[in-house]
This record gives structure tokens, sequence and C-alpha cells, in this order.
């Protein structure tokens, strides 16, 4: 019966593929976080609201009312606005994110000491 064959992993296998698990566990904890974070229903809307404006708007300049499309254009603006701060992270929520990113950073560069 032949001997079995190992193959030893070098150092640097051993710490890429520690260094590819530590990126994948930041990925489903931004995850988590961005779940944990649902937005509103009234937001969900916001898109097909915007869209179906956008098509009034045009609609109302094919038909010589510029007045209505720049009212529906300036409407559409606040919404926009309103949807992307909603979106955003709050200033707690980023900087949590930013803590966990921090101390991750750290305690990769005290393992590569």
């Amino acid at each position: 019966m032949a001997k079995r064959q190992y193959n030893r992993r070098t150092d640097e296998e051993r710490i890429a593929e520690l260094e590819q698990k530590i990126e994948e566990q930041r990925e489903k904890i931004r995850q988590r976080h961005l779940k944990a974070r649902a937005l509103s229903p009234v937001v969900q809307e916001i898109p097909k609201v915007q869209k179906r404006l956008q098509r009034f708007a045009q609609l109302a300049m094919d038909n010589d009312r510029p007045d209505i499309a720049n009212s529906t254009s300036m409407f559409l603006a606040g919404l926009h606005r309103i949807y992307e701060e909603e979106r955003k992270p709050t200033k707690s929520e980023q900087a949590e994110l930013d803590a966990f990113e921090n101390a991750m950073a750290s305690a990769t560069s005290d393992f590569a000491r």
C-alpha cells in the first residue's frame, strides 16, 4: 500500500485564505446592518411615483404646459432628495460601521506582525 501524499500549505496560502474569510465576514456584517435598517413602505414607493411623475411632466410639456411640467419637476427633485437621505446610513450607523472597519483593520495588521 502506497503512502499518502500530503500537500502542505505555505504560510502565505494560509494567510490569503484567512484574509478572504475575514472579508466575507465583513461583507456579511455590512449586509446585516443594511437589512436591519429596512426602508419604510412610503420610501419604497418613491421610485414608482417618480417614474409616473416623470411621464406626467413629459405629457405636460408635449401639450404646451411648461408651468405644470416645471412644478412637477421641482416636486420630483424634492422626492429624490428625500429618497437619497433615507437610503444613507445614519450617523450612528455609519460610526458603528467605521468602528467595526477600524477594529478589523487593526486586528489584521496585528496578525501580520
